[in-house]
């Protein structure tokens, strides 16, 4: 990649960040306030319970997702971005378009789906 592509990568990588922290921000603003808008039943417990549940995990994947981008941020500091990490070929421009934070190449990417790191 040249200088030009990474440094307009890295601005998608900072706004990809900053929106997902504020997406986290409002899933937990909002687990905050379920169950307390009165007595609840049963019923309600139960459905509070589950929605809280839900947003505790998209709040895992939002995690992920900022450790991914910090990773990828980290690797522009290396001048290893766009490399992957397994094999150290360049990574396709195209995937790189898509998916930012990738660390592998389509193939490596493949056999560590399909073997493990």
């Amino acid at each position: 990649m040249n200088e030009e592509e990474i440094t307009e990568a890295k601005a998608h990588l900072l706004q990809m960040r900053e929106e997902v922290l504020a997406e986290s921000e409002r899933a937990y603003e909002a687990s905050q306030s379920l169950g307390k808008d009165g007595v609840p039943d049963i019923g309600d417990m139960s459905s509070n319970s589950y929605n809280q549940e839900v947003l505790m995990n998209l709040s895992e994947t939002q995690r992920s997702r900022v450790r991914d981008i910090d990773a990828a941020l980290e690797r522009m500091d290396e001048g290893v971005y766009g490399l992957c990490m397994r094999c150290e070929e360049e990574i396709a421009q195209r995937r790189m378009e898509v998916r930012p934070f990738s660390r592998y190449c389509i193939d490596c990417k493949t056999e560590v789906e399909q073997f493990g790191e």
